[in-house]
C-alpha cells in the first residue's frame, strides 16, 4: 500500500489525495504539521532532502516528492492522462502553468492568510503584488476554460486536478471569483466527478 505524508490544508498535498480516490487506489495517510517544521526533522529529511510535502512512499521502490511528479506516476495509464500526444502536452503546459503561476500567487496568499494568520498590514506590498499575479493567473484559467467543461482535450484530466487544488479555495486567501462564470461553472463540474472527496478529506 502506497504510503503519503501529507498536510492536509496543502493544496499540492490534496492534488495526490484527489487522484488516489479517483483511481481508487489505497494508500495510508501519514499527517505531517508543515507549521511547526514536522517536514524539517532528520527522519523526514532522509525521505526528502527538500523537507516539503507531499511525498509518496510506494512499496518496493522508494519515495516520490514533488505533487505533479507523483500524479503523472499514479495516473500513468488511466483516462486522467490523454492518449493524444498532443492533448497530453497540452496537460502538462497547464500543470507548469499551475506551478509558475498560479500555485506561487494564490496558494501563497492562502498560506500567508489562513494558515500562518498573517494581516494584511503585516504583509504590505507583498501582498498587493501577489494579489495582482493570482488575479492575472485566474485570468488565464477563465480564457481557457471559455466554452470548455474541461481544461483538456473535453475530458477530466490531471490538468483540470492540479488547477482546481488551489483555484477552489482561492477565497481563503481573499480571492473574489464571482467575475469569472467559467472557473465557477468548472469547479462545480470537478467537484461533482465520481470519488471527489473535499480538501480537509484524508
Amino acid at each position: 500500500m502506497y504510503r503519503l505524508y501529507d498536510y492536509l490544508p496543502s493544496g499540492n498535498g490534496y492534488k495526490v489525495r484527489l487522484v488516489l480516490k479517483q483511481l481508487a487506489l489505497p494508500y495510508e495517510l501519514i499527517e505531517l504539521d508543515i507549521k511547526i517544521g514536522a517536514t524539517r526533522t532528520p527522519e523526514f529529511l532522509a525521505k526528502n532532502p527538500n523537507g516539503r510535502i507531499p511525498l509518496l512512499e510506494i512499496p518496493e521502490k522508494g519515495c516520490l516528492a514533488e505533487s505533479h511528479a507523483i500524479i503523472s506516476f499514479l495516473a500513468e495509464g488511466s483516462a486522467l492522462i490523454p492518449d493524444d500526444p498532443y492533448q497530453r502536452a497540452r496537460m502538462w503546459q497547464w500543470l507548469c502553468f499551475e506551478q509558475y503561476n498560479l500555485e506561487p500567487n494564490i496558494g501563497t496568499v492562502r498560506f500567508w492568510l489562513k494558515m500562518l494568520g498573517k494581516t494584511r498590514v503585516e504583509l504590505g506590498e507583498k501582498l498587493i503584488e501577489k494579489k495582482k499575479s493570482g488575479y492575472a493567473a485566474l485570468d488565464v484559467l477563465e480564457d481557457g476554460l471559455r466554452e470548455r467543461n474541461f481544461l483538456v482535450a473535453d475530458q477530466f484530466t490531471l490538468a483540470d486536478i492540479a488547477l482546481y487544488a488551489y483555484t477552489h479555495v482561492a477565497h481563503e486567501g481573499g480571492f473574489d471569483l464571482a467575475p469569472y462564470p467559467n472557473i465557477r461553472s468548472w469547479c462545480d463540474r470537478v467537484s461533482s466527478q465520481p470519488r471527489w472527496a473535499p480538501i480537509t478529506s484524508a
